[in-house]
């Protein structure tokens, strides 16, 4: 009795000790989650989602009731690059080589509704994608690939409307009608004002265009999704998975609304509503992710009584993420971009795009792409992951996650709810805050080494990698495009042009009508993507968003760090000498929206003691130089992120020259190839930082480089 007795109390003692052992080891995430080391049967007490079925309401196990153990998902890459031609050779060899699906990349100029030969984009044409500039290219583009065959999945959102028509006209013209036609439209433009910013138009009239693609689809292409509400971008420009999954299905009920105010019955469009999320490195948590998805997104449709089940269902696309590839050791992208890719598997993904290794660094090269590819080819036929629905389902951890995001995510739906929806919320900017301040908290955590990335911040080589890269000849292809562009309007009748746009912008400008199917008619004439963006533009004007910069999160992150401190300290005695604070402008030159690195480094300097200038989005090389010069600042910092950096950056350098600004220093951060690094240092540049510099290593460097102009003048 005596020894049961010690041995009881031995076994509560060594239970309380593993226990303060344990809780010593929990993982607080971004997301707020404190992730337990251990998990018992006892966390799933407050999961009320178990018990559930694949394939059955609230579909968190699946959409389908067999998944991949009927049939595997969608190999869909998103590729787009240079010219029709070449992107159409480019898909042809993907499908020959096991691809299901095409996910069609443009490039920037596209995206913003500018034809080829617009002098804004001179630097944007045929880089990090194809230029379209009327339904010629896009007919080209789908040469030889029968669209009543093929899904094509085309992310587009600022130009959504004539690309969108461009592409019925081109299935019509190779014998495919607009009903037979399969595939997705991005369409998302809430998402556009929040992170990735290839938008034209101001909101409201912007959802006006969304609806009317909703209703035209519904009503005309039943095999076609209309949209693709998109989290994607907000990862990659630093949500956490948390604001991810609540942006983006709050942006998905108020498409919703829209397309019921049109008139529309729930059910003749919410079955050909699907999603697309970023899958970042965060394993486990990135499976639940989807799982909680299709849960909230089930409750949130039930509240428009749909009739069909497919219309709670939520469908998704997903990439595996741009921001954890890094320049650095590069060929760990590989490493990384599996383990995503399965993570998204394990999830219930219907479709999938693995990114190339090499994309930190410049293009994807035919190589690198075909290792991504094969990376799902080998998950589909070698790794049995599609003989089971659902391999994860009763995991304590997984359903914990699920259970704990699907809650957060909840409670930041409704928040938004409370502002009167995402239309109101995007107009406010809280989104847009709200992932800028987490992308920064998150930098922060990267530079003091509290987030680990092998080969960047711990672990790395003392020589990098060399591998090579894909270059795009961006003055060749505008001038193909320019060739191409003239050859159409002199052959087509500019009467019949003229009457289909101006009918185009009575139907935009009155709220009667269907643009998009104005737009096709416009098409059939042979208007360009440029020219009826600018006739929707007549309509609607442009819209331009006002940078913003926020404060005292990465300094917070780093105030009791000497080595900050003391740069900190040094910017203050450069300050006495300047008499003044070292002035900074970040600037975007060209269609480049991608503004995560720009607006962490304005951040970051600001809290150092910079006085940052925000440059706006778009501009040109001599819009910059024109606003550094009347803002007196000491050194313009270019974010690159879309290849255009040898035509942009020494279009800048000369800009600053010709204004007799030679003393404004220009450097230049992002994606850029090191091959490049000597031409733009030819050129004027005065240095470069890559993808994974430290953020303080950058501060120190530009300080080194205004010191060392002051001296020298």
């Amino acid at each position: 009795m005596t020894n049961c007795a010690a041995y009881g109390d031995w076994r509560k003692l060594a239970e309380h000790e593993i226990k303060a052992s344990l809780d010593s080891l929990v993982w607080d995430t971004p997301e707020g989650i404190a992730v337990k080391s251990l998990y018992t049967e006892a966390d799933l007490d407050t999961a009320g989602h178990l018990g559930t079925l694949p394939g059955i309401k609230p579909f968190l196990r699946g959409p389908r009731a067999t998944m991949y153990a009927g049939r595997p998902w969608t190999i869909r890459q998103y590729a787009g690059f240079s010219t029709a031609e070449e992107s159409n050779a480019f898909y042809r060899k993907a499908l020959a080589a096991g691809q299901k699906g095409l996910s069609v990349a443009f490039d920037l100029a596209t995206h913003r509704g500018y034809d080829s030969d617009h002098p804004r984009v001179e630097g944007d044409v045929g880089k990090a994608g194809v230029a379209i500039d009327s339904v010629e290219d896009m007919r080209i583009l789908f040469d030889g690939i029968p669209l009543k065959e093929m899904s094509v999945s085309m992310t587009m959102n600022g130009a959504v409307v004539p690309i969108l028509a461009c592409f019925i006209v081109a299935g019509e013209e190779q014998g495919c009608p607009r009903g037979e036609l399969s595939g997705t439209i991005q369409n998302d433009i809430l998402k556009e004002f929040m992170v990735r910013n290839t938008y034209i138009y101001p909101p409201e009239p912007s959802m006006r265009i969304v609806a009317d693609i909703i209703e035209y689809t519904a009503k005309e292409m039943p095999k076609f999704n209309s949209i693709s509400i998109s989290g994607y971008h907000m990862q990659e420009a630093g949500a956490t998975l948390v604001q991810e999954l609540a942006f983006t299905l709050a942006d998905g009920r108020e498409y919703v609304r829209a397309a019921l105010k049109k008139g529309l019955d729930v059910d003749d469009f919410a079955g050909r509503l699907s999603f697309f999320f970023a899958i970042g490195m965060n394993f486990f948590m990135e499976a639940a992710k989807l799982r909680a998805a299709r849960l909230l997104w089930s409750r949130i449709m039930d509240e428009f009584q749909p009739k069909k089940p497919a219309s709670l269902m939520l469908r998704t696309h997903c990439q595996t993420s741009g921001v954890s590839l890094q320049e650095q050791d590069p060929y760990n992208n590989i490493v990384r971009t599996a383990y995503e890719a399965l993570a998204a598997v394990l999830g219930g993904t219907q479709s999938l795009h693995t990114n190339s290794f090499d994309e930190a660094i410049a293009l994807p090269t035919e190589f690198s792409a075909r290792i991504a590819r094969n990376t799902q080819l080998i998950l589909q036929h070698e790794a049995g992951v599609t003989k089971v629905v659902d391999p994860l389902a009763g995991s304590y951890y997984v359903e914990s996650l699920t259970a704990e995001l699907a809650a957060k995510a909840w409670a930041l739906i409704e928040e938004i709810e409370e502002i009167g929806g995402m239309t109101k919320a995007v107009i406010a900017g809280l989104p847009k805050r709200m992932i800028e301040t987490a992308a920064t908290r998150r930098q922060a955590a990267i530079d003091l080494g509290d987030e680990v990335i092998v080969g960047v911040n711990k672990y790395r080589l003392e020589t990098e990698a060399r591998i090579e890269s894909l270059e795009i000849d961006n003055a060749a292809v505008r001038e193909a495009q320019l060739r191409r562009l003239e050859q159409t309007k002199r052959q087509r009748d500019p009467k019949r042009v003229d009457a289909a746009l101006a009918v185009l912008g009575e139907t935009a400008a009155s709220g009667k009508g269907n643009i998009l199917q104005a737009a096709v008619h416009a098409v059939r004439a042979r208007a360009t993507v440029g020219e009826i963006s600018d006739t929707l533009r007549g309509a609607f004007g442009d819209h331009a968003a006002v940078p913003e910069v926020i404060s005292k999160v990465y300094g917070t992150a780093f105030q009791d760090e000497p080595e900050y401190q003391t740069l900190a300290s040094r910017i203050r005695n450069v300050s006495v000498s300047l008499g003044g604070r070292p002035r900074l402008m970040v600037a975007k030159l060209g269609q480049d929206g991608h503004d995560r690195g720009a607006k962490v480094i304005a951040s970051a300097f600001g809290d150092l003691g910079f006085d940052v200038v925000a440059g706006p989005l778009f501009q040109t090389p001599e819009e910059a130089a024109s606003m550094a010069v009347a803002s007196e600042v000491h050194v313009i910092g270019a974010s690159s992120l879309a290849a255009g950096h040898k035509t942009l950056l020494p279009q800048l350098v000369e800009a600053l020259r010709a204004k007799g600004a030679e003393n404004i220093i220009v450097v230049c951060g992002g994606v850029v190839p090191r091959q490049d690094y000597p031409f733009l240092m030819d050129h004027g540049v005065a240095a470069i930082f890559g993808p994974g510099t430290h953020v303080l290593d950058a501060a120190r460097a530009v300080v080194d480089l205004v010191e060392g102009k002051r001296r020298n003048a």
